[in-house]
């Protein structure tokens, strides 16, 4: 019925076709272990279950909250509504300070605790290093 290149054709559009989606669906499958995005605390107030995952929380650092000592900061991530209260050990960003956004990368332990590895300041398109402020200023 069909000639030989016809049926030569349609086997290499359908091997092309075939490729190309398993090739995207590998890709995306890579990137699903790498793509980590935050949750609020009222998001984390719904889990029903604490999975031994890495997850983000994003929110604002609650005034009069943090408490440092010599090896590791405490403080709390509030989106006004629910709040989680946050111990990371490390150092913490320049731009990380009370009443500020802060995204924090770690494991929950329980729906009111959780452990960070990093963490990660939110900053608005105003912001200006301390040090180029202090220069201009001095201009």
């Amino acid at each position: 019925m069909y000639g030989k290149k016809v049926k030569l054709r349609f086997f290499f559009i359908i091997s092309i076709i075939i490729v190309l989606v398993l090739s995207v669906f590998l890709i995306l499958k890579s990137l699903e272990e790498n793509v980590v995005y935050f949750q609020s605390p009222s998001e984390i107030n719904k889990f029903s279950e604490f999975e031994k995952k890495k997850i983000r929380i994003g929110g604002m650092v609650k005034e009069d909250s943090i408490k440092a000592n010599s090896n590791e900061i405490s403080f709390v991530i509030t989106d006004f509504k629910n709040e989680i209260n946050v111990v990371y050990s490390g150092v913490v960003p320049n731009l990380f300070e009370e009443g500020k956004g802060v995204v924090a990368e770690g494991f929950l332990k329980d729906k009111n605790f959780f452990l960070a590895s990093k963490i990660l300041a939110k900053h608005d398109e105003n912001y200006m290093p301390p040090e180029v402020k202090a220069a201009l200023g001095e201009n």
